[in-house]
């Protein structure tokens, strides 16, 4: 259970599925098709998530009592292993706002998918897009490609939260329409990571890309490459080419004499 919500009960199918302990994690919760409506499910199976808050504006408007402030937070969640969320709410003060989004980017909790699909890179490792993917919102169009490793994110700082947050590490991204508008942009890139989950792909293809779906254990030793081994045939064929020019060499000797 939840530390810092000791007294949590859960009022939804899946909340007591979870308090039970008979969904242990994050994958089983999704495939169970019910809908995710407490974020202290979230919490519990996903006990590393992380959060970051990427746009606060404030909104005023003028009624016959006065001016009403408010506030319109966008925040994304994700543990930087395969399970990334994206939230927007409003408040009339920042720090409710603030966590009532939170809350809310728990409840849109997406599984991405993983892989190597960059032609250039062939690495073998989940460390970028399968494919190219592509999501809209309102007037902002995103597209993603991969990216052979070593290239980072090469996206806009908003989108780059994004795909951090999801766990990938190398990525293209090209925008089109308004993209200045946070809160458009940052849904556009989360439509088109949940684009990576719709799409269907066959064993060979996952294979072939390397695609992992949701989390996955990613070492500091994955990321140095291994000097090549040499192999007990190679001195053998180097031993054989040596005797063959020997002998080539004795019998040109004979012919000369």
């Amino acid at each position: 259970m939840r530390r810092d919500r000791p007294d949590w009960q859960p009022k939804t199918r899946l909340g007591k599925m979870v308090l039970r302990g008979e969904i242990s994690n994050m994958r089983e919760a999704l495939d169970t098709g019910f809908p995710l409506k407490e974020p202290e499910i979230v919490d519990i199976l996903l006990p590393n998530l992380g959060d970051e808050v990427l746009d606060v504006n404030m909104v005023q408007r003028m009624t016959d009592s006065g001016r009403r402030v408010n506030f319109v937070i966008v925040a994304v969640v994700g543990n930087e292993d395969g399970y990334v969320g994206l939230g927007r709410t409003k408040g009339k003060e920042v720090g409710p706002a603030i966590r009532k989004t939170i809350d809310a980017a728990k409840l849109n909790v997406v599984e991405v998918k993983r892989g190597c699909g960059s032609w250039e890179c062939g690495c073998g490792r989940a460390h970028s897009l399968p494919f190219q993917v592509k999501g809209k919102s309102g007037s902002v169009e995103v597209v993603l490609k991969p990216a052979p490793r070593g290239i980072s994110l090469a996206v806009g700082g908003v989108a780059k939260s994004i795909l951090r947050l999801a766990g990938i590490r190398d990525a293209w991204g090209f925008t089109k329409g308004h993209s200045r508008t946070t809160v458009n942009y940052a849904f556009a890139a989360f439509d088109a990571l949940k684009q990576t989950g719709a799409m269907k792909m066959s064993q060979e293809q996952s294979k072939k890309l390397c695609i992992v779906s949701g989390p996955i254990e990613i070492r500091a030793e994955d990321d140095t490459l291994e000097p090549p081994v040499v192999t007990e045939d190679e001195p053998k064929e180097k031993e054989k080419t040596s005797e063959a020019q020997g002998k080539e060499g004795e019998k040109a000797k004979e012919k000369s004499e």
